[in-house]
């Protein structure tokens, strides 16, 4: 006999409800996904250490061009706000006052991947380019490279290109946004 489990799918207006009722808080390190809240993993000192350098660079490097989220959500949809390591976002003073960015405002997306490798290719990833994301950057830190996906489409990015130490890259939105790929990983 096979048993069906019954899932309960949240939208983000509920997912909204539970912080503000204090189910969920904002200590939790949670996002939502797909409707399931998803509970992240423990940030380890190699990432930690990424995402700030990552900040550093893209904040200095593309100063009153953009806006640069650290950790902060993009709501791609009405059952999906994950909460990206880097974002590079439209600059505007009012554009994220009242709501948080959603797929137009975003020029970038950058995930850092150590432990959840799989997850952020599998379910990040596919999620992105089905929500009309233009870029997104996987910091590969167990192979120290860079996965980048352009040209998303419903099943996934038409182009993945793998970009290794000593080599460069370009922000597709942002052509005069260049970086290498030793500056991205950091010191090895």
């Amino acid at each position: 006999m096979s048993v069906e489990l019954l899932r309960q799918l949240f939208t983000v207006d509920d997912y909204y409800k539970m912080l503000e009722a204090g189910i969920l808080t904002e200590n939790k390190r949670v996002e939502l996904i797909r409707g399931e809240i998803i509970k992240m993993s423990p940030v380890g000192i190699r990432h930690a250490n990424c995402v700030k350098h990552l900040a550093e660079l893209f904040i200095l490097g593309l100063a009153k061009t953009v806006t640069v989220g650290i950790q902060d959500p993009i709501r791609l949809n009405d059952n999906s706000e994950p909460e990206p390591d880097i974002s590079v976002l439209q600059r505007g003073p009012s554009l994220y006052r009242t709501q948080h960015p959603q797929p137009e405002n975003v020029f970038l997306l950058i995930e850092v991947s150590d432990t959840t490798i799989k997850y952020d290719r599998e379910v990040k990833v596919p999620l992105y380019a089905e929500n009309n994301i233009v870029e997104v950057w996987l910091v590969n830190l167990t192979q120290e490279c860079l996965e980048v996906y352009r040209k998303p489409t419903a099943n996934g990015y038409e182009i993945v290109q793998n970009f290794q130490r000593g080599e460069t890259v370009k922000i597709q939105a942002l052509p005069n946004a260049t970086f290498t790929v030793d500056e991205i990983l950091g010191e090895s």
